[in-house]
């Protein structure tokens, strides 16, 4: 599980297997039986980031011993002519080792659902006998019919017990990782860590990275964490500061705007008359939608925050 040579801990600490994926059972199990019986059909993995799609493809991919090459969707999927050149070179190809071929292509939600999306239901069919094709994504809806019904479709989703036997297991992950690094712990705020972003695996890692540069995870970092920052700009929308909440937006926007979403829906109701209330949920929901498809997350988190602002009122 470990590459030393990686700076990232999300590289470094990536699992190598599907047993050491932290999955659910029923999910895990399934991945095995690809692994052992060396058949890995065409695949949509669909679920929230960060909880191990990417993770899971390669893993099976490794241990199958299968040649594959990797494309972000996010990055090159909406040029169909770069798109068309490295696929049709790589899966015409036979592999050295004579097993199949793949292409995983991450964050294939992004691909252009007109152009792209249709071309590489051609290639799925064209190059089967040489090579299969994994599709990751984050929003299943905007993967189009015909590469649906070309996958097997495999849902990241998982329940309560679910949830509750995944924390632990990443709570014991984390342990080591922070063991081998170095790095001394507070158990509480590791556990309130991970269960604050859960089933984001990612983000957690990429947060213990973060603040383990002043060589602890304590307390301190809960505060760090944003619940400070949010009440100061609950403080500046209830004054109706507008520049003060633009630039609040500017330095501490970091993506994370489900996060947010999810801060306002749980915290803010506090902060505002119960008739306000439905209508700060439906804002929400609009926003979180329009995020999937803006061309600037910052300036759609933005206007969020000022329809909030202008519509609510306060208490």
């Amino acid at each position: 599980m470990n590459s030393d040579n990686e700076i990232l801990w999300v590289e470094k600490y990536r699992p190598k297997t599907i047993e050491e994926c932290i999955l659910p059972k029923r999910l895990k199990d399934t991945f095995q039986q690809f692994v052992n019986q060396d058949k890995i059909p065409n695949l949509l993995l669909t679920g929230s980031s960060g909880v191990g799609k990417t993770t899971v493809a390669q893993a099976m991919l490794n241990e199958t011993d299968s040649d594959y090459m990797m494309i972000n969707g996010s990055n090159e999927g909406r040029l169909i002519d770069t798109l068309r050149v490295p696929i049709t070179n790589y899966a015409s190809a036979m592999s050295l080792n004579g097993n199949r071929k793949y292409v995983i292509m991450d964050e294939a939600d992004y691909i252009n659902p007109n152009t792209v999306q249709p071309a590489l239901r051609n290639f799925i069919e064209e190059f089967s006998q040489n090579c299969g094709f994994i599709l990751t994504c984050n929003f299943e809806n905007r993967i189009i019919d015909a590469l649906h019904s070309r996958c097997s479709v495999i849902r990241f989703d998982m329940n309560k017990k679910d949830k509750q036997q995944m924390a632990q297991q990443f709570f014991k992950r984390c342990q080591k990782i922070l063991k081998a690094e170095g790095i001394d712990y507070d158990q509480k705020v590791l556990a309130d860590l991970i269960m604050r972003h859960m089933p984001d695996w990612r983000r957690v890692l990429n947060e213990l990275q973060r603040y383990s540069a002043i060589g602890k995870i304590d307390e301190s970092i809960l505060v760090n964490n944003g619940e400070s920052n949010f009440q100061e700009l609950l403080g500046y929308m209830k004054e109706k500061h507008f520049n003060e909440v633009r630039k609040w937006v500017a330095h501490n926007f970091d993506n994370d705007f489900e996060v947010l979403c999810r801060s306002f829906y749980d915290k803010a109701v506090k902060h505002m008359k119960n008739e306000s209330v439905p209508q700060m949920v439906l804002i929400l929901a609009e926003y979180q939608y329009k995020h999937s498809f803006c061309a600037d997350p910052e300036i759609n988190c933005m206007a969020m925050l000022t329809e909030i602002m202008m519509t609510v009122e306060w208490k």
